[in-house]
């Protein structure tokens, strides 16, 4: 499966993943002239590799690209309570993801299925995605939540995994945020992963098969790259588990 991760962060998150001639975005969190010549820049063509966008949540970093969609007519999926703080795509791309027995029903596009589950994030039904195509691959997508339950661990079970590491926990309580945005940071409710619970639930998940892990929506002013990777690491080698030899870890 291919990844290209075309941007992460607090000024923009959008993740474009491939198998065979299927292609997805999740979330597209930069204005539209900026995604195109993202992808322009990665050799994907938009109006031919781009069969639906699938949303994560309707904060700004994360959907105030959408015109994309409507200018080259791709679905756009999304859950009931994300779609109420959506705009800017037309009626007929708005795709709502659907529940049977409290689960998220999966959507079949081409040679990718894609799995719905809960996240606990500041809005009112934020979700994450795993992706499965015909060869055996499966990518977690996990942005913005304030922590991994046991349903979302199993199904971020895989073999690729984009997961948000946002702060380092010493740095966030020593640097410069007023005492709300830091509870609201931690809130296990509507806030965000530490370095810590990422690698807490990457301890649980990475089997040393070979992984790829990407770690991404790091705060410029609350983390680094080589902290996160640091936590993770350091979690994985616990379970005798070494970087480029066992899984493969990159920082974006």
């Amino acid at each position: 499966m291919k990844v290209e991760i075309l941007a992460t962060g607090s000024d923009g998150n959008c993740i474009f993943l491939q198998s065979g001639s299927t292609g997805i975005l999740i979330d597209a969190g930069k204005w539209k002239r900026d995604l195109e010549k993202k992808l322009l820049a990665r050799g994907i063509n938009a109006a031919t590799d781009i069969q639906a966008v699938f949303i994560t949540h309707s904060h700004s970093d994360h959907v105030k690209g959408l015109t994309l969609a409507s200018k080259y007519r791709m679905p756009v999926y999304a859950t009931h309570g994300e779609w109420q703080k959506i705009s800017g795509v037309d009626g007929e791309l708005r795709q709502v993801l659907e529940t049977t027995y409290s689960k998220y029903d999966t959507i079949e596009l081409g040679s990718l299925c894609v799995h719905p589950f809960q996240t606990h994030h500041n809005t009112l039904e934020p979700v994450g995605y795993a992706v499965e195509d015909d060869s055996g691959n499966r990518a977690c997508v996990v942005f913005d939540t304030g922590h991994i339950d046991s349903d979302m661990l199993e199904m971020m079970e895989g073999n690729i995994y984009i997961i948000e590491a946002n702060h380092d926990l010493d740095m966030l309580e020593n640097g410069p945020y007023d005492a709300y945005l830091k509870d609201r940071i931690t809130d296990p409710h509507r806030g965000h992963l530490s370095n810590d619970q990422t690698a807490a639930a990457l301890q649980e998940l990475i089997k040393g098969k070979g992984e790829r892990i990407y770690l991404t929506h790091l705060s410029s002013n609350n983390n680094t790259p080589e902290l996160a990777s640091q936590a993770v690491r350091m979690a994985l080698f616990e379970k005798k588990l070494i970087n480029k030899r066992d899984y493969h870890l990159e920082v974006v």
